[in-house]
């Protein structure tokens, strides 16, 4: 009987760690959240976001179809110009001029469900940023996510190129129920 107890054990904890993907509601901090961008269809890609590591929710309910809207200012520090647009959709933002917890909360205010936060560097295709709380004593309760500055770049150079107030995307993505063949990574990205 203990051979097999133990051998059911290992089994198990092969599985668990051998597992590429767990369910959305218990991503963890330094693990892979994906999106994959509907329209415009130039940026029809998977893209990948990290979440914020000591703030914020997590995504519950997946959104087959849902508006990812750039913030207007991009930085997201203060009032929205298009605040109505934000409201029950997810926010694109950028780093910089406040801190990353300043920006969830502004979009929260503004009743988006998430903020994605893309890097200011526009020629950053691979170095993730770990957001942290910004020891304001503040909470936020919507995700928070990081997005690669190339990635965010490209997202909005389509929208301007197209005259679009935002994407259409899909969040989130379960990548290992996809097919390697059929995955569309951006090809700006090292994956």
């Amino acid at each position: 009987q203990g051979g097999v107890f133990r051998s059911c054990q290992l089994f198990l904890i092969l599985v668990l760690l051998l597992c590429p993907s767990r369910p959305v509601w218990g991503l963890q901090y330094k693990q892979y959240l994906h999106f994959q961008v509907l329209s415009p269809g130039d940026i029809q890609y998977i893209f990948t976001t990290t979440p914020a590591k000591d703030f914020g929710g997590i995504f519950n309910q997946r959104y087959d179809q849902i508006h990812l809207v750039p913030a207007d200012p991009l930085e997201a520090c203060g009032e929205l110009n298009n605040g109505a647009f934000i409201q029950g959709e997810i926010a694109l933002v950028e780093r910089g001029g406040c801190s990353f917890l300043s920006k969830t909360r502004v979009i929260q205010e503004h009743g988006g469900l998430a903020v994605i936060i893309a890097d200011n560097a526009a020629d950053n295709d691979s170095r993730y940023v770990d957001m942290i709380n910004d020891n304001s004593g503040r909470t936020a309760d919507i995700p928070a996510l990081f997005l690669l500055g190339r990635d965010g770049y490209m997202i909005q150079r389509s929208l301007e190129q197209h005259g679009l107030p935002w994407a259409i995307i899909s969040i989130p993505v379960n990548i290992s129920s996809i097919p390697t063949f059929e995955l569309k990574q951006p090809p700006w990205t090292y994956w």
